[in-house]
């Protein structure tokens, strides 16, 4: 894995006082920061700089940070965790939907902060290794894990990359219940109870684009991925 002064984050926020202490905070952990304040300049600065992560503030000026994730991630894949100030489901979802990886909820602590980027870097590393895995079928659900594409009968469907690892990962062991603090440690790289809406959030998205049907939860538990019946 490359040390962390290999990396370049891009950090845009538009109140200077947390932009300035989450930059110097980063920059202390050995990373490299470009920072934009509004919308239209995270996006110009995305494109300049190519970071490696991007940290994204909702609400900005010019246009909100869903339009920013939606517009960049149009130009190139990139590990996005948003930072909030609500926590509200829907919110949530709408950025994970646009291609955020995760969330972070204002007020945060710095250390979490900086653990959070590292375990997203990492997971860049470890979607490469699961590409090289073997690709799993249930039924009509076809997963090609070297391509990252997914059908649903002959239909393709469009994940995003963190839906994506989230379907292979499940896929890995079907059947099998995984917890949610299991799913999040393996494809998010971030132990914790913190990440578990986190991982709810994504199952609900997962499943209105490959079938509800396809997902089982288990209540307190976690998730499985099932065969339909029939396919």
């Amino acid at each position: 894995m490359p040390s962390s002064s290999a990396f370049k984050i891009l950090v845009v926020e538009d109140e200077p006082t947390i932009n300035q202490a989450v930059s110097d905070r980063l920059i202390g952990s050995g990373y490299e920061v470009v920072r934009a304040y509004d919308g239209p300049g995270a996006v110009a600065s995305f494109e300049e700089a190519s970071p490696d992560l991007v940290l994204l503030d909702v609400m900005l000026p010019g246009f909100d940070g869903h339009e920013v994730c939606r517009r960049i991630q149009a130009m190139r894949p990139v590990p996005v965790l948003m930072l909030t100030a609500r926590d509200d489901e829907s919110d949530i979802l709408v950025g994970l939907g646009v291609g955020a990886d995760d969330y972070l909820t204002k007020p945060f602590r710095m250390r979490e902060l900086v653990a959070r980027v590292a375990a997203l870097l990492r997971r860049v590393e470890r979607a490469a290794e699961l590409a090289r895995e073997a690709s799993p079928q249930l039924g009509d659900l076809r997963i090609d894990a070297g391509a990252r594409r997914v059908w649903v009968a002959a239909s393709e469907i469009h994940l995003t990359p963190t839906e994506f690892d989230l379907l292979l990962r499940l896929a890995g062991s079907p059947g099998t219940v995984l917890t949610r603090e299991t799913l999040y440690a393996d494809v998010w790289g971030w132990s914790g109870a913190s990440g578990t809406r986190t991982v709810d959030s994504h199952v609900k998205a997962l499943r209105a684009k490959i079938g509800a049907d396809r997902v089982r939860t288990v209540h307190g538990v976690g998730y499985a991925l099932e065969r339909v019946a029939g396919s």
